[in-house]
């Protein structure tokens, strides 16, 4: 790819003084200038006159739900711009806040959840929410609940307090191990290639041989760790139905469903990370909404049903549309209020104030959002999405398996893709790869996956997917050659060894 003098010696000096997300100084991964975005589309600063356009897979890390460049949401930002950009939250208010978490409220629909704490990012969301289980159980007198109980290979964020409730083995923040809060892991319920509540399983049951099932044994080691250790949890804390960066990891309602069952029964506070999942990305509002309608399919009487919702629930990304970073924490009165007791050591503070809490901007752009979700019917997108992936990734990859031999395992849930390879990936050269084809892909580890914009075309789509199954050709060709090169060089040394002997 070639670019101008002036973008390379930008480039330059990027590669030397500008650290990127989780890459080396030493050893940069390459990065792409973007001079602008449009829809489903990056153009890229090359030398073309009109730049480069690849279509973005990942939605810049899964936020810009509505796509680029919104006409609608640049004109909220606008507006809101010439009103107040910024505003401290302390001892002041304003109507984009309030309005937002009206909203909010509305579209979580549950009498439980009813409080709000605006925050900057999702990685704080989740120190916040963290924060309000450890101040609750405090409050209470109960000081020996200090711990957390996760599943493995969970994400939370980069902070120090979601990083000590991340994989501890297999998460990028391993090495701070002996730094960090030593919390509580429980084994991580098994991977399912689709929900039982998706529509693709419902439609194509045949196509899925059994796989999407859940047994009782899931649940055990979770059990056993909540039943044994419950006085000295301040909280759980999870993913719901899907697990992120940890390994984008799809599983069954139900393990929710047996989560939130022991929660009530052991009274320990349940917080869910919907920081990746939330707003219609996994085919539900939010994720845990598949533990109602699942016991829906399964015929259960509504009085007979788990009522499964977060204590406390953790929002972000998809918010503001990609365009400014802001998250929210919503809680119960339970926590809200057990928190704000005047006898605290806090005089019933919530001691937790960033900077840019409730930004204006942010707000005004999250509320346009909101009601551009809700307007343009998002869930009719991500079924379809959904179907689309299930057909041209799904299905294809399973029909050619034998040519595709590197490949572990395919999900499809809601507008998310995912391919697990059997061995970790070369991910300079499949970044590298997918921008020369015309997409942004960014695989990490051995996982290969796509969270599209929701506005994507039916002809998008289709050059994003089969973009993925050419890189993966490649890559397969690319793999066969080396394993022929080091055959041959190790056949090459056994004639030697033998001639030396």
């Amino acid at each position: 790819m070639e670019f101008s003098k002036s973008t390379a010696s930008l480039l330059q000096f990027d590669k030397k003084h500008i650290w990127h997300p989780y890459t080396s100084m030493l050893s940069p991964m390459s990065v792409y200038p973007v001079r602008a975005a449009e829809g489903c589309y990056l153009i890229l600063d090359t030398a073309d006159e009109n730049g480069t356009k690849v279509i973005d897979g990942m939605s810049s890390w899964w936020c810009a739900i509505h796509g680029y460049n919104h006409r609608e949401l640049n004109e909220a930002l606008m507006t809101q711009t010439r009103k107040v950009s910024h505003v401290m939250f302390g001892g002041l208010t304003h109507e984009p806040a309030i309005t937002l978490v009206q909203k909010l409220l509305e579209f979580v629909d549950h009498e439980e959840l009813q409080h709000c704490f605006l925050a900057d990012s999702g990685s704080v969301a989740v120190e916040v929410a963290m924060k309000m289980a450890l101040q609750y159980n405090f409050t209470l007198g109960n000081q020996s609940k200090r711990k957390f109980l996760t599943v493995r290979y969970g994400y939370h964020g980069d902070t120090t307090g979601p990083m000590s409730v991340c994989d501890p083995v297999g998460s990028m923040h391993s090495i701070y191990t002996g730094y960090l809060a030593e919390n509580v892991f429980a084994e991580g319920p098994p991977t399912i290639p689709t929900l039982p509540t998706s529509q693709v399983f419902q439609r194509y049951p045949q196509a899925f041989r059994g796989k999407v099932s859940s047994n009782k044994s899931d649940i055990s080691d979770f059990q056993a760790k909540i039943e044994s250790l419950h006085e000295e949890l301040c909280a759980v804390i999870l993913e719901p139905i899907l697990q992120g960066a940890g390994g984008m990891r799809l599983y069954h309602p139900q393990f929710l469903i047996d989560v939130r069952k022991l929660c009530n029964k052991y009274h320990v506070p349940l917080i869910m990370d919907e920081i990746a999942t939330g707003f219609g990305r996994t085919g539900a509002l939010f994720a845990y909404q598949h533990c109602k309608t699942y016991q829906d399919l399964c015929k259960i009487p509504a009085a007979l049903q788990v009522d499964v919702y977060p204590d406390i629930m953790c929002i972000g990304k998809a918010l503001t549309g990609g365009y400014l970073t802001l998250s929210a924490v919503i809680t119960t009165e339970t926590i809200a209020f057990g928190i704000s007791s005047p006898n605290s050591a806090t005089g019933g503070c919530m001691m937790h104030g960033p900077t840019f809490m409730g930004n204006p901007l942010a707000c005004a752009v999250a509320n346009r959002s909101l009601e551009i979700l809700k307007r343009d019917n998002w869930k009719a997108k991500v079924d379809f999405i959904e179907q689309q992936l299930f057909e041209q990734l799904f299905v294809v990859l399973d029909e050619r398996k034998d040519e595709f031999w590197l490949v572990q395992d395919v999900r499809i849930v809601g507008a998310v893709a995912v391919i697990e390879m059997k061995e970790s990936l070369d991910l300079k050269w499949f970044h590298k790869t997918f921008i020369s084809e015309g997409a942004n892909v960014r695989p990490f580890r051995n996982l290969c996956y796509i969270m599209p914009p929701y506005i994507i075309s039916e002809q998008e789509l289709r050059q994003l997917t089969g973009t993925i199954i050419s890189v993966l050709e490649k890559w397969h060709a690319l793999v066969k050659q080396r394993t022929g090169l080091r055959d041959q060089v190790k056949s090459k040394l056994q004639v030697a060894l033998i001639s030396d002997g």
